[in-house]
């Protein structure tokens, strides 16, 4: 069972297994809607989704013409995606409490990417955060 959260914890919801691959979108609209250089997703077969908590603090926005981007109306954020006309839901997975058992297959709309983005092995890497007092990375791995 995948489960998974908003920030204020206040909904919440569960998915039987993931029905797609996991993808990293960098579309301009999931770009803006995350305000993130892309958002990492997953489709889901309604009939394998379920709301555990808060569905009535849920809040919707029409990105594009019926595709609706659910979000908690106390802390925003955003938990899924759907097309009511299509079977499947599309998960947010930065808002996962556990492990979905997968890895990403890839990035999708990288025609949409912004310039600055870089990642991989040769970007340092740290436990937590950079030292703003001395501007150095500290716990470096």
């Amino acid at each position: 069972m995948i489960e998974g959260s908003c920030l204020c914890g206040a909904i919440a919801f569960s998915a039987e297994r993931l029905d797609g691959p996991i993808g990293h979108c960098h579309c301009d609209t999931c770009r803006k809607a995350h305000s993130a250089a892309f958002a990492t997703t997953a489709k889901v077969k309604r009939e394998h989704f379920s709301w555990i908590r808060g569905e009535d603090l849920l809040r919707a926005f029409e990105s594009s013409p019926g595709k609706m981007r659910r979000f908690c109306s106390r802390c925003g954020t955003q938990l899924i995606a759907d097309w009511l006309s299509r079977p499947y839901v599309i998960l947010r997975l930065g808002c996962l409490d556990t492990d979905p058992g997968q890895l990403p297959a890839g990035h999708i709309w990288v025609s949409h990417q912004v310039p600055w983005l870089q990642y991989g092995a040769d970007l340092p890497r740290f436990q937590e955060t950079f030292d703003p007092e001395i501007a150095q990375p500290k716990g470096s791995l």
